[in-house]
């Protein structure tokens, strides 16, 4: 189950970030959000779990609970619908 997470201080990292959720049970991966222009965190992350119950419990754990001076905002991840833009290369010209 993926998860996402905002509200993450500036100076976490991804082991960090994994470490937090490893409490609840095994963490496939942890990414906390990078800017490219700047290479600074952007404050939100996402955290793969195989374990629904335990991804769930880390949800119910976590959630509006104070890291710093920020308020953790942990929920499941939607999903992204596709972009749909872009080059169609099966696309004919007549």
């Amino acid at each position: 189950m993926k998860i996402f997470v905002a509200g993450l201080p500036y100076d976490l990292d991804d082991a960090e970030l994994e470490e937090f959720f490893e409490k609840f049970g095994k963490v496939i991966s942890a990414k906390v959000a990078i800017d490219r222009a700047t290479g600074k965190s952007k404050g939100f992350g996402f955290v793969e779990m195989p374990n629904e119950t335990e991804a769930k419990d880390a949800i119910e754990s976590l959630n509006n609970i104070s890291l710093g001076k920020k308020t953790l905002v942990v929920k499941a991840a939607e999903e992204r619908p596709g972009s749909g833009g872009g080059y169609n290369k099966n696309r004919r010209n007549f």
